[in-house]
């Protein structure tokens, strides 16, 4: 799997909110149908879900102007109906559709009874006018472990040579697919559907979205989960990377402690991090397999991104078997073939949602140099890519800014592992306390990215809320569960 490709498998992790701008003309409407099965989705899973393409303003600035199909899905309630429940995919990148065709586990049986489920391909994703680019360009993006004022230089020119094939490849959509404009897609869903009000559920990315849209239309909530919790005020760039290797060093340390202690662990009495620092080291020189494709050389980042990745479940035993393999292999001797074609490429929106400037190598050097210190197992936090993507990129149009959310009849719910990889703990405090009273945070204190599935506990505290608005109480928490992957 190449740069690119991990890019996009990245979650982990990711505006001035103006009311009133979203406006559909009175004759819209939603056309649902049956949704059919693409590529390997096996058509009784599929079966029973809708979908249909919501005409919206590719700038919602511009309401008057140019148009664009965004793809929408839903389930229809199997019991007594309470509403909408809409689902805000996490990613960037996650397809909301594919959620509702293929993904209804995530969702309790006591949700899809009372709820029609909606969800959405974000604009820029999927089927809502996909970013897309030259797949031979986007094969060539630097690692984000720059080395030289040269390379710092060379990122900054790839970038802006990116950007202008994207927009080629993409048309007038690619310049606005930050959250800003997402959030009032989201708005034009609940109006097409006739719902005066709806419930809202987001993920990981999902909650930055969540939040806006309590923010921008509070009188439109009438419940809403933000489960591992991205903090849009953190700025500037040295805090954003310090709370992401917070996150990932806490994640990874978790894993050496189960190690350490399970006797399963096939790493068991090993010194994991000696072992860790020497396949980093070895990655360097290109003698260490994709765990992917054997055959070809994986980077220090791609090889640091991998082991982020399988700390979401947290998938422990998985890891511990791969650092071992990875340990034993012979180097590979394979080059990855160029590419050829389009591609996509979700990750565009992180240079319109966030502003993470950083001036000159100098300074870069001294943000990895401080990772390094403080997070000595994880001082490549899978978002440096956020900095790294975006270096001499133009200011975003949805830039952070602490939440300022007033009127809620109900207050929003915050869910987050206390060991989270992707989105801290750290960051959901962050976030509950820019809401203040119309913010509670639910605890899971165990681990992993997501937490509404993690245990009986937190699913049946979540649904509560979303079914019979019972708000928990500040300060309650879900004890962990050891986790089985």
């Amino acid at each position: 799997m190449n740069f690119r490709q991990r890019a996009i498998a990245c979650a982990a992790a990711l505006g001035i909110a103006v009311a009133g701008l979203t406006t559909l003309p009175a004759e819209a409407q939603v056309q649902w149908s049956d949704c059919k099965p693409e590529g390997k989705d096996d058509p009784n899973v599929v079966k029973g879900s809708q979908c249909a393409t919501l005409q919206v303003p590719v700038d919602w600035r511009d309401p008057d102007g140019p148009t664009f199909g965004l793809a929408i899905a839903r389930r229809t309630a199997k019991g007594d109906r309470l509403g909408v429940l809409m689902w805000g995919p996490g990613g960037p990148g996650d397809s909301g559709v594919d959620r509702i065709k293929t993904g209804m586990s995530r969702f309790s049986q006591t949700l899809q009874d009372r709820f029609d489920i909606v969800s959405f391909d974000p604009r820029g994703v999927a089927r809502s006018n996909p970013v897309k680019c030259s797949a031979e360009l986007l094969a060539k993006q630097p690692s984000p472990i720059l080395k030289s004022q040269a390379d710092f230089d060379a990122t900054i020119r790839y970038n802006r040579e990116l950007a202008t094939d994207c927009r080629k490849n993409t048309g007038a959509v690619y310049d606005h697919i930050d959250s800003w404009q997402t959030v009032r897609d989201v708005d034009a869903i609940r109006a097409a559907l006739g719902e005066s009000k709806i419930s809202f559920h987001g993920s990981s990315y999902g909650t930055l979205l969540g939040g806006q849209y309590a923010e921008t239309y509070p009188s439109r909530v009438r419940a809403m989960v933000l489960e591992s919790v991205s903090d849009h005020s953190s700025a500037p760039t040295k805090k954003f990377l310090d709370a992401q290797g917070t996150a990932n060093q806490d994640s990874f340390s978790e894993f050496v402690k189960w190690c350490d202690a399970a006797t399963t662990c096939s790493l068991h009495g090993r010194d994991i991090h000696a072992l860790w620092a020497d396949l980093l080291t070895r990655a360097d020189r290109g003698e260490v397999p994709d765990p992917q494709k054997p055959t070809l050389p994986i980077s220090q980042f791609n090889l640091s991104f991998t082991v982020f990745r399988l700390l979401y479940g947290p998938q422990w035993v998985r890891l511990a078997d791969t650092l071992k393999t990875l340990d034993t292999s012979a180097p590979p001797t394979g080059q990855p073939p160029v590419p050829t074609g389009l591609a996509p490429y979700p990750l565009a929106v992180f240079c319109q949602d966030w502003n993470l400037p950083v001036r000159d190598f100098k300074e870069y050097a001294g943000n990895l140099n401080r990772l390094a210190r403080k997070y000595p197992d994880m001082k490549y936090p899978g978002q440096l890519m956020a900095v790294s993507i975006c270096l001499g990129s133009p200011p975003a149009n949805n830039p952070q800014h602490r939440l300022s959310v007033r009127g809620l009849t109900t207050p929003v719910l915050l869910a987050n592992a206390i060991h989270d990889p992707a989105t801290g703990y750290g960051w959901a405090r962050s976030v509950e306390r820019q809401l203040g009273k119309e913010g509670v945070l639910l605890t899971y204190e165990g681990w992993g990215h997501g937490s509404y599935n993690s245990t009986p506990c937190m699913q049946t505290k979540v649904d509560a809320y979303l079914v019979s608005l019972q708000v928990p109480r500040r300060g309650t928490t879900c004890a962990a569960v050891q986790p089985t992957g």
